[in-house]
């Protein structure tokens, strides 16, 4: 799935792909806000690891759980 990551004052945005549901990371973007915690980590499909601090957290997009389909459907 993938996650992208709002960043404020910032003109890109944080963008990868994980292994883990969307209610799995839903959940976790809401308990670290909920919490008031300083700092949210995820990591990807790779092993990379992301920190973002939650208080300049603009919006979290979450994608499709589907994989992409390659070529021609009849």
């Amino acid at each position: 799935m993938e996650i992208r990551i709002g960043i404020v004052n910032t003109g890109r945005e944080l963008s990868f792909d994980t292994a883990a549901s969307a209610d799995e990371v839903r959940a976790q973007v809401a308990g670290a806000l909920d919490q008031g915690a300083t700092h949210l980590s995820l990591s990807d499909v790779k092993g990379n690891s992301y920190i973002v601090p939650t208080a300049h957290i603009a919006y979290v997009e979450l994608g499709t759980e589907e994989s992409r389909r390659v070529g021609f459907v009849a």
